[in-house]
């Protein structure tokens, strides 16, 4: 065997006895293979792996589509059934764009949905060229006229502050080149703190701003992310909703979507098509993937084309801690970021909006130094009450603004929000108290899924 083809295995993952095996195989990545280990016979497409993983194992490709990893011992025959060419991949010709349709932008920041596969090798890699993303969803073609842009190609966890004010003002430069809607592919991991802060930073646009992620890469047969993908462009150019809002699907069948409004959704679960909720809400809408209709279920979501006050105010200053109340907290938690420089806090109490009286010293004196102290509940649905037991009233006597409903995620964004606007405290707790974007709903009676 050439140094070539050993190198290639070898900067394809396999190390020690995968290896072995597989260079005295000759065998490469695309190769069909029939791995036997005593009366165990497995067949697939030999792909590339992870260089830190278990050195005893092989991954292939069933026909299932599905990856399988084989435990591989000194004793494993390896046999090469069919010789798989050189990876590639022809991109084809955008297909002509169709006049009358809507014209939408993808700003794409990471995240698996926006991804092709080469099902040979099993690898996953960007798709965020229109040939790329039109090759994976040609049904794109006959929706509008897609125009793409790769603003970053970062895990959902990596974006911060900086990135949510770039991401608002390259939605605001496509908003004045006429776009009838943006979709941006996201991570869905902090998909929510992102559509919060772009909910604030993008006020009355007169189209929608969508945001879409995929809970399941596109190399699995049960992947989300084209459907995700192809109802989020649908909504963005033909929505009668002009809101930033988050479009997952509904349940795990492929029947409908959800459209959520942005600073109310809430990733509830890890890897479930279904993983986002709309929290203290129902959801603005629901999409047939079918039949491509959308069904509105809010009345009060803002309506296309309806904004006359448009305004992109893309601040945020990051210094703004989210902290988690619990039983024996440590007060000097809280002093720490003060001294830290944190210019606001967003509690998560227990209940109605409550902490240990243990941490009053600490919150007065952060309120003392100018820092605004807003609260929140780590409930899932309900608001702070902090009028009903003496442990709030004692915290509202201490300067602590109740925030309502507020998911305490959105609490937070607000609060880095709204310092990017003012560094005045008292503004900042004239914003916190205000309503912007729908993120505070009035008093009203429980909804289903309430308990």
């Amino acid at each position: 065997m050439s140094e070539t083809q050993t190198n290639h295995r070898q900067t394809s993952g396999y190390r020690g006895i995968s290896s072995e095996l597989l260079n005295e195989a000759k065998a490469n990545v695309g190769d069909q293979l029939k791995i036997q280990d005593g009366e165990k016979i497995y067949d697939g497409i030999l792909i590339p792996r992870t260089e830190l993983g278990d050195e005893h194992v092989i991954v292939i490709k069933l026909k299932s589509g599905y990856n399988a990893g084989v435990r591989v011992t000194e004793k494993t025959k390896i046999e090469i059934t069919g010789k798989g060419g050189k990876p590639s991949f022809a991109r084809p010709s955008v297909p002509p764009w169709r006049e009358g349709l809507p014209r939408v932008a993808v700003i794409s920041t990471g995240g698996t949905i926006a991804s092709r596969v080469d099902y040979r090798t099993g690898s996953v890699e960007p798709a965020l060229t229109a040939e790329d993303l039109y090759s994976v969803v040609p049904e794109l073609s006959q929706i509008a006229q897609v125009t793409t842009d790769i603003l970053y190609s970062e895990f959902s966890e990596n974006l911060t502050t900086k990135h949510w004010s770039e991401i608002a003002s390259k939605v605001w430069d496509y908003y004045q080149k006429g776009m009838q809607g943006v979709v941006i592919c996201h991570g869905t991991d902090t998909m929510g703190y992102t559509g919060a802060a772009l909910s604030f930073a993008l006020q009355n646009l007169p189209i929608p701003v969508v945001l879409v992620g995929s809970q399941r890469s596109s190399d699995r047969p049960s992947s989300d992310a084209a459907t995700n993908l192809i109802g989020a462009v649908s909504i963005a150019a033909t929505s009668s909703i002009s809101e930033v809002i988050i479009v997952m699907h509904e349940k795990t069948s492929d029947d409908y979507l959800v459209i959520h409004r942005a600073n109310r959704a809430r990733k509830c679960h890890t890897s479930t098509r279904d993983a986002f909720r709309s929290i203290n809400s129902a959801p603005l809408a629901r999409y047939n993937v079918n039949e491509k209709k959308m069904e509105l279920l809010d009345e009060s979501a803002r309506k296309r084309g309806q904004s006359s006050n448009s305004a992109l105010k893309p601040g945020f200053d990051g210094k703004v801690a989210l902290i988690k109340f619990y039983p024996n907290m440590d007060p000097d938690v809280i002093s720490w970021y003060v001294d830290q420089g944190v210019r606001g806090l967003v509690i998560e109490g227990t209940g109605l909006g409550h902490v240990s009286r243990y941490c009053y010293d600490s919150l007065k004196r952060a309120i003392e130094k100018g820092t605004v102290v807003g609260m929140t509940s780590q409930c899932i649905w309900g608001r702070v009450n902090m009028n009903v037991y003496y442990t709030g009233r004692d915290l509202l006597a201490l300067g602590v603004l109740p925030l309502e409903d507020m998911i305490p995620e959105t609490a937070l964004v607000k609060m880095m929000w709204a310092f990017g606007q003012t560094a005045d405290a008292k503004g900042v707790s004239e914003l916190m108290l205000s309503n912007i974007a729908g993120e505070i709903s009035s008093r009203r009676t429980r909804t289903a899924g309430e308990m």
